[in-house]
């Protein structure tokens, strides 16, 4: 199989045109055609058909794409390491996984950071909810680094704390209870919302009540945490939030803050990457660049 092959692969599911696909990779449209035409060959598979969209590509194209395209991107990896690394040169591309609270809290600095330092450097974010979303992210080649909260323990996968988030509780300006001191049996007595961006209806919350034979009411649970404010803003429940959500949510002068009436350490965010790119010249200078922006 020659390699030029997969490349003209990989532009087609790409592009969904051959004409595009060579101008992707820099063929002429004869040229693709052929590549097509080996490729259809050489797999015994039509692999595209032409609708009214573009090109469609076959059950046996779709099977071919993601092994193909990730076995591309770690050659292309590959071939373009080097001993040194000039971000105020370089036209390298990096993929940043995050979860929701980094995406607000990170990319602005880091945005900010390589518009001043690194203009040629290009920046992908792909979403990830679960923390061990991140590791599947890191083990599929997919991103390069990802910021969330620490993943389970495995020795491929490498973490650096950036920041801590402490938990506020928080309820309407409106609720007949906002301005009365938040004690257990008051925060016992409302009812609640929970985030859990993995689905559980036991969160932090719950397992430091359950430590002292404790339990609470769940009204609501949700998995985006920047919904979170505005919901209790709008209504009597009570939420456990980050801070730092609180803040950037823009609903925050809507809301009462009360530190919760039980011991909650605060949540470590941490910047994850995986074993095999620690050395990498640019990808050691991308994490050191993410890292200085917190001191870390």
């Amino acid at each position: 199989m020659d390699l030029n092959l997969l490349v003209a692969f990989d532009a087609l599911m790409a592009e969904r045109s051959v004409t595009k696909a060579g101008i992707r990779i820099g063929r002429t449209q004869p040229a693709m055609s052929a590549a097509l035409t080996r490729l259809r060959t050489l797999l015994k598979d039509e692999l595209f058909i032409r609708g009214p969209a573009g090109l469609q590509p076959t059950a046996r194209a779709l099977d071919l794409a993601e092994p193909l395209g990730r076995a591309l991107a770690e050659i292309q990896r590959t071939l373009e390491f080097t001993q040194g690394f000039d971000p105020m040169t370089s036209q390298a591309s990096f993929t940043l996984g995050l979860s929701d609270h980094p995406t607000f809290v990170v990319l602005p600095r880091l945005l900010e950071f390589l518009r001043d330092s690194a203009l040629g450097v290009s920046l992908q974010v792909k979403h990830f909810n679960a923390r061990d979303d991140a590791t599947t992210l890191l083990d599929a080649g997919e991103v390069d680094v990802a910021i969330g909260v620490p993943p389970s323990s495995t020795g491929r996968i490498l973490t650096k704390p950036l920041f801590e988030e402490r938990f506020v509780c928080v309820m309407s300006k409106d609720h007949p209870s906002a301005v009365t001191p938040l004690t257990i049996e008051r925060f016992l007595a409302l009812d609640h919302l929970l985030v859990s961006p993995e689905n559980e209806r036991f969160g932090h919350v719950d397992a430091a009540l359950a430590r002292q034979g404790l339990k609470r009411r769940l009204a609501l649970t949700l998995p985006n945490m920047y919904a979170a404010p505005l919901l209790v803003a709008r209504s009597d429940m009570i939420a456990t939030l980050m801070s730092g959500v609180v803040e950037a949510s823009g609903h925050g002068g809507d809301l009462v803050r009360h530190d919760p009436p039980l011991d909650l350490d605060p949540i470590t965010f941490v910047m994850s990457w995986h074993r095999r790119n620690d050395t990498h010249p640019a990808q050691r200078w991308f994490r050191d660049s993410i890292a200085s922006q917190w001191g870390a």
